[in-house]
């Protein structure tokens, strides 16, 4: 399992990285730096959550640590990892339609509401990493 000690850092490939579940207390970075936008994250081991220039990105609830958080015109992907199942909601373009894959599994098509939130269950428990991906 790879927490993400730092909270919050770039990686070789221009994706981040955030989020630590095995902390008991709430931590926070703000104001980082990276590509152009300010990101901010909060996370412990009951929620993790991410903001882009004050904007909702990222949110799990319980937390979890997420590796390689890309971000491009067409949706997002990540891998993420955590001690249970959780709910993650992510922030996209509002009311509309992504194809949603949650490791091998494609879920199918998912639509965001009108605030471009899209919500997903990922069974974490004993799983290590997995991998999503939400495209138009």
């Amino acid at each position: 399992m790879a927490v993400v000690e730092e909270l919050l850092r770039t990686e070789a490939n221009g994706a981040i990285s955030f989020g630590n579940y095995k902390l008991e207390a709430k931590a926070k970075v703000e104001d980082y730096e990276h590509g152009g936008d300010l990101y901010k994250v909060k996370t412990y081991r009951k929620l993790t959550k991410l903001e882009k220039n004050g904007m909702f990105a990222y949110e799990s609830d319980p937390g979890t640590s997420v590796l390689q958080f890309a971000e491009t015109e067409s949706g997002v992907s990540f891998l993420v990892e955590g001690d249970s199942d959780v709910q993650i909601t992510v922030g996209l373009e509002e009311d509309t339609e992504y194809n949603v894959k949650i490791g091998d599994t494609d879920i199918g098509k998912m639509k965001t509401n009108l605030s471009g939130k899209l919500s997903i269950s990922v069974e974490l428990e004993n799983a290590g990493e997995v991998a999503v991906e939400m495209v138009k």
